[in-house]
């Protein structure tokens, strides 16, 4: 039976860890493609020697010529420049639409089979100029964020209320970016809803209030701890998480940046909303119930995306006149 292969646009240090994660699960071979020579062969190169120590099997390769992720399974776009202390992810949409062009025309012309994540910013625009630049179908172009912010929401959850990440669940709806809506009645502690968690004095409103701060800040908190950089080990988990779901038709629901077609009120936009993942990429978009509150922060957020899409789109007339 052929192996899958998994093609990683962009060699950086999310692309690096993304190789590395997917090694360790084995869950295909995998070209590292970046447009500096040299920097992908050398990365593919010392992760695959870890392989005899870490005891996993597959073949990984570096290359900067786009026809060698030809025939890709999967393809997780990371490629762009990342943020810098004080930029917002809106900053750097001039350079990475003209990123995403690219990458999309390498796509279409090598794999257009593939299940494409992208994880580039600012996410929800950058998904949306690559899925026009692929002309791959709707469900099988998907965005990284939902994920990585609702572990962040997890995570902060679990460390306030001193109880095991493994029993807290949340998820976060929206851009990627500071109108996104972690999404406090339907987070919980082993089933118990946060605002019964309020009354029962586990965790005050206040502090959780903090926490849904710190959670849409939460990007921006490792950029300025970093200095030069931005996170790469949760958004490269993340990612994975949803490649292994559509390898392996695991079904799973997962708050992923999806094209919705009047969902949530919405159409020809990319944002943030629990799906399924399966074998045939997004299998379903999952429409939740929102309070009214829920909706007025929501359509901020979507408004937000909205306008960033309209400056992708200037930016894609401009190109198409010259």
């Amino acid at each position: 039976m052929a192996r899958n292969k998994i093609a990683l646009i962009g060699a950086g240090n999310i692309g690096g860890t993304l190789a590395h994660l997917a090694g360790l699960k084995e869950l295909g071979d995998i070209v590292l493609f970046d447009i500096v020579k040299g920097v992908s062969s050398g990365k593919a190169l010392d992760l695959v020697q870890s392989s005899p120590v870490e005891n996993f099997d597959t073949k990984m390769r570096g290359t900067s010529a786009y026809s060698a992720i030809k025939g890709a399974d999967v393809v997780i776009v990371t490629a762009g420049i990342p943020r810098k202390p004080g930029m917002s992810r809106d900053d750097l949409i001039g350079t990475n639409t003209k990123v995403m062009q690219a990458v999309g025309e390498g796509i279409k012309k090598n794999c257009p089979n593939a299940f494409i994540i992208c994880i580039t910013n600012p996410l929800d625009a950058m998904v949306w100029a690559l899925r026009e630049a692929s002309g791959l179908p709707k469900n099988k172009v998907v965005g990284m964020a939902g994920i990585l912010d609702s572990a962040r929401f997890r995570y902060f959850l679990a460390d306030e209320m001193n109880v095991s990440i493994q029993d807290v669940t949340a998820f976060v709806l929206g851009g990627h970016g500071d109108t996104m809506v972690p999404l406090v009645r339907y987070s919980t502690v082993a089933g118990i809803p946060l605002p019964d968690l309020i009354k029962m004095g586990w965790i005050t409103q206040k502090k959780l209030d903090e926490i849904v701060q710190r959670t849409r800040d939460g990007g921006a908190e490792i950029v300025k701890f970093l200095g030069n950089g931005s996170a790469y080990y949760a958004p490269a988990s993340s990612a994975i998480q949803m490649a292994e779901a559509y390898l392996k038709d695991k079904k799973r629901v997962l708050p992923c940046a999806a094209s919705l077609n009047g969902q949530y009120g919405v159409k020809g936009l990319y944002i943030g909303v629990p799906v399924v993942i399966g074998a045939r990429g997004v299998e379903r978009i999952v429409e939740i119930k929102l309070d009214a509150k829920e909706k007025r922060q929501f359509n901020k957020s979507v408004n937000a995306v909205k306008e960033l899409i309209g400056v992708v789109k200037l930016m894609r007339q401009k190109k198409s006149k010259k």
